[in-house]
């Protein structure tokens, strides 16, 4: 069997782990989905997560089409840099407040299959070859979108199992 190109890993991991995320909230009734857990942590619902990884799609696509218009996209985001990463994060959860779950789940499957979109529009040899796009700089695009996509679905289910193992014990009691 052939191995797969960094593109076919890039889509074939990130639909599976994309799935198992919300398989995962989906193994919650949904009435319960939408119940805070007591932690020390930032993501205390599935709703955190979820709209944790669509502020990073928008960034990924802001980056990407900048990027793309020839200009050199600020990253992360206008007024941060990455060592202040936990007040990004901080703020794009303090942003979602607001948001329901559903509107979440929606949200996150429409950035998901826009990102997914890109991938697709781009070759192989686009994606792997490190310093193709002057924007991307050192890095490929496979790194960018990795970090977005299928690596953060990664990071995404382990909270979203701890979440959903919270709820389950407070649903026994």
């Amino acid at each position: 069997m052939a191995e797969k190109s960094g593109k076919e890993v890039l889509l074939t991991e990130s639909e599976k782990n994309f799935n198992a995320l919300f398989e995962l909230i989906e193994s919650i009734p949904a009435r319960k989905r939408t119940i805070t857990v007591e932690t020390g942590e930032r993501d205390k619902n599935f709703r955190d997560v979820l709209m944790h990884l669509y502020e990073w799609h928008a960034m990924l696509e802001r980056w990407y089409r900048e990027g793309m218009n020839g200009d050199m996209p600020f990253m992360p985001a206008p007024g941060y840099m990455w060592r202040t990463i936990k007040l990004l994060n901080m703020q794009i959860w303090e942003n979602y407040q607001d948001v329901t779950i559903n509107q979440a789940m929606k949200k996150l499957k429409l950035s998901h299959e826009r990102v997914m979109n890109l991938v697709q529009s781009h070759s192989n040899e686009e994606i792997m070859t490190k310093k193709y796009y002057k924007w991307t700089k050192t890095s490929n695009l496979y790194g960018y979108f990795a970090a977005n996509a299928y690596k953060h679905y990664i990071w995404a289910i382990k909270k979203c199992e701890v979440i959903a193992e919270s709820i389950k014990e407070e649903t026994v009691k």
